[in-house]
């Protein structure tokens, strides 16, 4: 455990020896164990080899006195690696000193202090250290504008320094007069000249360099300006968790102008209509485009100001240059006005969901990673672009979501775009890590509930965590199957596919000609089938249909080897077989006369029909009849001698029209029987007296008019001989009675619909 060496103390007296034994000072090969301070009118000296002499220099050096006092700092801390990174800051400030620091001792007042933490040009060590360092440090305190010392720091001539987190500079000409120059209101800007705004996955840096992020899903407004009503907007979506966001679009909205959005994969739309942009500089409504590997960029004007937006699909930049006109807001204007800016009016969009903390992050490596931009290449542009908004915007997002897709890069290359306009040119192939680039998706383009993301070590279109959570908490591929009449058809979500390596080109159904068809805007993949179509199996029960059919790969294959899981997905859809249908039948007439006369007799033969088996109930054209309603008809004669003839009903049989002898023809009764393949026809009396009658279920003739005729042939049996045909169910056999064949009783009757 490291204890603490740091010790600070006042010495407010003119002329005053410090013991520097703990920390002793090796200056032009001579070490000292004393050194001397000494105030003379408004200079301090710190000296060496005795107090300060005008007639001699006494090795001293001289710093500009504010307040009539210095402060020491002494720190001795004795564990090697404590000093190594303050060791790489000496070596990387003052290329002449080659040993490793151990220890150091400072001695500053307020002006001093603020320019130690800048330029560490006061840093000392056990062992011998450079002149040069002094000497640089001696001409640096010698001539300053002191016109800047309430600003805590002090300006050489012929310099230009900034005041920290504003956009003002301080410039020190070389005859020592100062100036200041901003460029925009206090407190705007990063102080190069340009305001800088970064958002990054769902981090917002300011102009201010304030960090702050976007925990929905919804669209903010990152630059308004009051004056124009020019807007720069961002969408925000989730993507593999569902409580973290990242940016997602951008929309330039000019207000009387054409709108312009910079969305993923490069992508440019005017109005809603996509256009094409290259390396040449394109420009549509006042807005210059241009595009290179790396992303979009944006330039126009607004209110006096020159206005750069890039956006690459994950990091938007916001350049603005020399704003004199400052009248705007914005999350890039000041990001912890998150929930004032939001523009979305659907408010569902701030749903939170309550995903679970991902276990496998380790957050004391992540901010290892993410402290990488303080190291070399990096540590060249700190002193021009604060690192820590960045490193904070890495921690952040790293701790809680999984450094996939090039994540950790997406920080990175932010940091060095920002380092880029500031004119820090960075040599990045030095990098001594390793970091997972960003994912290329190439010319496939991901719809709205997708995005680019790494699969497999290649980009691809993934899906977002929001849309797929339904199918994989059931773990589908997509679904349900949409069954109409005897068609079925099953989509599958074509990112669900690719994070899974499937390529849906290879898959079918079970006849391999049948394979499935990728809708071009959603990407799912539909596979069909229409009745007994490609290979569907299809099976009947009591009431149901089923038709089942399945989505499998490619087998038999001529390749060696597969990297393809075998898929086979059953789907199948079940119909009820059709009900019967309800038809309501009226007899034309209720009763049907024929009068027979022959040589012997004279009689008349009468048809009706019944709707009760006592045969009570007469049918008449008011009545309506349903299909399969049991009917009963009866023949009855007038006429005959009932001890000596019988009458025997020898047929009948439908048509669907008034012609006996029409096709289609169904028959009722045959040789005096029922049909034996129709159960519901019963026939009673037939051959015992001079009336008989017989009953059947209602039906009608399929692809017909609607109409059904009934037809009866009746003849006339001398009763000495058996007249009752010999029937049985299954058999029909003719009778040995001997009909009478003259003048055979011939009538019809007729339903419709």
């Amino acid at each position: 455990m490291l204890r603490p060496l740091l010790f600070l103390f006042a010495v407010p007296y003119n002329l005053i020896s410090i013991n520097t034994s703990d920390c002793p000072i090796t200056y032009y090969g001579q070490e000292y164990t004393t050194v001397y301070t000494n105030f003379t009118g408004e200079d301090l000296f710190v000296c060496f080899n005795g107090y300060y002499n005008p007639e001699g220099n006494g090795d001293c050096i001289r710093v500009p006195n504010t307040d009539n006092r210095t402060n020491i700092a002494l720190n001795n801390n004795n564990d090697p690696s404590y000093w190594t990174g303050l060791t790489d800051v000496i070596h990387s400030s003052v290329s002449t000193v080659t040993n490793n620091v151990t220890c150091y001792l400072l001695f500053y007042n307020r002006l001093v202090s603020m320019l130690v933490e800048s330029s560490s040009f006061l840093i000392q060590t056990k062992q011998t250290l450079d002149q040069t360092l002094f000497c640089t440090l001696r001409s640096i305190l010698h001539d300053i504008c002191s016109t800047f010392t309430g600003h805590g720091f002090g300006v050489k001539p012929g310099d230009t320094r900034q005041i920290p987190n504003t956009c003002t500079f301080l410039t020190c000409s070389s005859t020592r007069i100062p100036s200041v120059k901003t460029c925009g209101p206090p407190g705007q800007c990063d102080g190069n000249g340009t305001c800088l705004c970064t958002v990054t996955g769902p981090t917002v840096i300011d102009f201010k360099r304030q960090m702050n992020s976007v925990s929905d899903r919804c669209e903010y407004s990152l630059l308004h300006d009051q004056s124009t009503g020019f807007s720069l907007k961002a969408n925000f979506l989730e993507r593999r968790r569902r409580d973290v966001s990242f940016v997602d679009s951008l929309t330039l909205d000019f207000s009387d102008s054409e709108d312009i959005q910079l969305l993923q994969g490069h992508r440019v739309t005017v109005t809603g209509s996509p256009v094409t942009v290259n390396s040449s500089v394109q420009t549509f409504s006042g807005v210059d485009l241009s595009k290179d590997q790396t992303g979009v960029t944006a330039s126009f004007s607004v209110n006096g100001s020159s206005v750069s937006v890039f956006f690459d699909g994950t990091t938007a930049q916001i350049y603005m240059a020399d704003p004199v006109n400052f009248t705007y807001d914005g999350l890039c204007v000041d990001s912890n006005n998150v929930s004032s800016l939001r523009l979305s009016s659907d408010t569902s969009c701030q749903f939170k969901y309550p995903d679970p903390a991902d276990n496998t992050i380790n957050c004391s490596a992540v901010a290892q990673q993410c402290d990488v931009l303080k190291s070399a290449p990096f540590s060249s542009c700190n002193s021009k672009v604060d690192p820590q908004p960045y490193i904070n915007a890495c921690n952040e997002t790293l701790c809680k979501y999984p450094d996939v897709d090039g994540l950790r890069c997406q920080f990175i290359q932010a940091y060095a775009k920002a380092c880029e306009k500031s004119q820090v040119n960075l040599v990045i192939q030095v990098f001594s890590f390793t970091v997972q680039p960003k994912p290329v998706c190439g010319d496939r383009i991901c719809n709205s509930h997708e995005f680019c993301g790494e699969i497999n070590y290649n980009g691809g279109c993934r899906c977002r965590e929001i849309f797929a959570f339904v199918y994989r908490q059931s773990n589908l591929l997509g679904g349900p199957t949409v069954c109409k009449d005897n068609n079925a058809s099953l989509s599958l979500v074509g990112c669900l596919l690719n994070e899974k390596s499937i390529d849906y080109t290879l898959l079918h159904l079970n006849d391999k000609n049948c394979t499935g068809v990728m809708d071009p805007d959603s990407h799912m993949v539909t596979f069909g089938f229409n009745g007994d179509s490609c290979g569907t199996k299809v099976t009947e029960t009591s009431n149901q249909i089923i038709y089942k059919n399945g989505i499998m790969t490619s087998n038999g294959s001529s390749e060696v080897i597969t990297r393809q899981d075998e898929i086979y997905i059953e789907f199948s859809c079940i119909n009820k077989k059709p009900e019967m249908q309800t038809v309501v039948f009226r007899i034309q007439g209720s009763t049907v006369v024929q009068y027979i006369k022959s040589e012997v007799w004279n009689y008349s033969v009468t048809m009706k029909a019944f709707t009760d088996g006592s045969r009570t109930q007469v049918l008449t054209p008011d009545s309506e009849v349903k299909l399969n309603q049991r009917i009963w008809v009866e023949l009855e004669t007038d006429g005959l001698n009932g001890d000596l003839v019988s009458v025997v009903t020898d047929s009948c049989w439908a048509t669907d029209n008034q012609m006996s002898n029409s096709t289609p023809k169904y028959d009722l009764i045959m040789d005096g029987c029922a049909n034996p393949d129709d159960q519901t026809v019963y026939v009673g009396g037939n051959g015992e007296g001079t009336s008989n009658y017989f009953s059947f279920n209602m039906f009608r003739f399929s692809r017909s008019t609607g109409e059904v005729y009934l037809h009866c042939k009746l003849q006339l049996c001398a009763k000495k001989n058996n007249c009752v045909p010999a029937c049985s169910r299954g058999v029909r056999r003719r009778r040995s009675a001997k009909y009478r064949d003259e003048a055979p009783a011939f009538l019809s009757m007729g339903w419709s619909h």
